[in-house]
């Protein structure tokens, strides 16, 4: 009988911490402070219209990167994202309102670094959903190299520019969500010196972008 009564109080035991341990993490309490990496692809549509369609033959590109985010009491939050964009095309100019190529290969590499900080917002009736809204600086890397290039004419240089940007994560897991969202960007000082750019009087590397990120964490 007493074997029995301890066999039964184990096997409680036992299932009182398997529930315990299979307890959602949606269910605890936030950390205090959350570090939560993620991965991020961006679809950007540049300012700078007519210097990118006469240059790549379009206006919008891919950026890919990632970053870290830091919640502060899930509310504030502090995030940094690192990205790149490369394209090869060709040298152009402008006339009578019309872009010609060259014919020379032309390839630009964008990095830029941003550094913002925003609000991530409750709904009651949709607890899996976190708006948010952010702002912050970024430095930005601009690369530019041909071929056929004569001294003077490659680009090697980095500006500073700002970011505002708000959207939406979604709980898929405890772990992880999914963050959409929409940026604007502003950097001047790298277009508008030379070339097409300067035809069409374009200074603003910046532009809006849709970003998407895999975000893991609490």
């Amino acid at each position: 009988m007493n074997a029995t009564v301890n066999r039964l109080g184990s096997g409680v035991s036992l299932a009182l911490l398997l529930g315990l341990a299979a307890t959602p993490a949606a269910a605890q309490p936030p950390p205090a402070v959350s570090i939560r990496p993620f991965v991020m692809a961006t679809e950007q549509s540049f300012a700078a219209i007519d210097t990118f369609d006469a240059t790549f033959g379009k206006t919008f590109f891919p950026f890919f990167g990632g970053g870290v985010q830091v919640v502060v009491h899930d509310g504030l939050f502090v995030e940094l994202t690192a990205s790149r964009f490369r394209k090869t095309g060709e040298r152009a100019y402008l006339s009578g309102g019309n872009a010609f190529t060259l014919g020379i290969p032309l390839t630009a590499t964008i990095t830029p670094v941003e550094i913002s900080g925003g609000y991530r917002f409750k709904v009651a009736a949709l607890p899996r959903v976190r708006p948010y809204a952010a702002a912050g600086v970024g430095s930005y890397g601009y690369q530019e190299t041909s071929d056929f290039s004569q001294p003077g004419d490659d680009v090697d240089t980095r500006h500073a520019g700002f970011v505002v940007n708000g959207g939406a994560e979604f709980r898929v897991h405890p772990w992880v969500g999914l963050a959409i969202d929409v940026q604007y960007s502003q950097v001047k000082g790298i277009l508008g010196n030379g070339g097409v750019s300067q035809q069409a009087g374009e200074s603003n590397l910046g532009g809006v972008a849709a970003r998407f990120k895999l975000v893991v964490g609490r």
